[in-house]
């Protein structure tokens, strides 16, 4: 029987600019550049002068969804690892 991997003494040291605050903080600042993005498209597709620009709200959008899904699967990963509970069949 092998013992705890992540014992209670050791626990990880997050800096703050990858705390949870400070991802949830980006979480919404990406889903409101996604929403602005939205708007963007919207916006150039009713323009005819603008349709041709429709990329680079696209490109916003596509940016912003990397980071908000990257960011989400951080959090996600890591309140795994904090709640995963030792079985004991390791």
């Amino acid at each position: 029987m092998r013992p705890n991997q992540n014992p209670l003494f050791r626990k990880a040291i997050v800096s703050w600019y990858d705390s949870e605050i400070a991802c949830v903080v980006v979480i919404i600042f990406m889903v409101s550049v996604l929403c602005f993005g939205g708007m963007g498209i919207s916006a150039a597709l009713d323009n005819p002068a603008y349709q041709e620009y429709v990329w680079v709200p696209l490109l916003l959008m596509l940016m912003s969804l990397f980071v908000l899904i990257s960011t989400a699967a951080r959090l996600v990963g890591r309140n795994r690892r904090r709640y995963a509970k030792y079985d004991g069949w390791d």
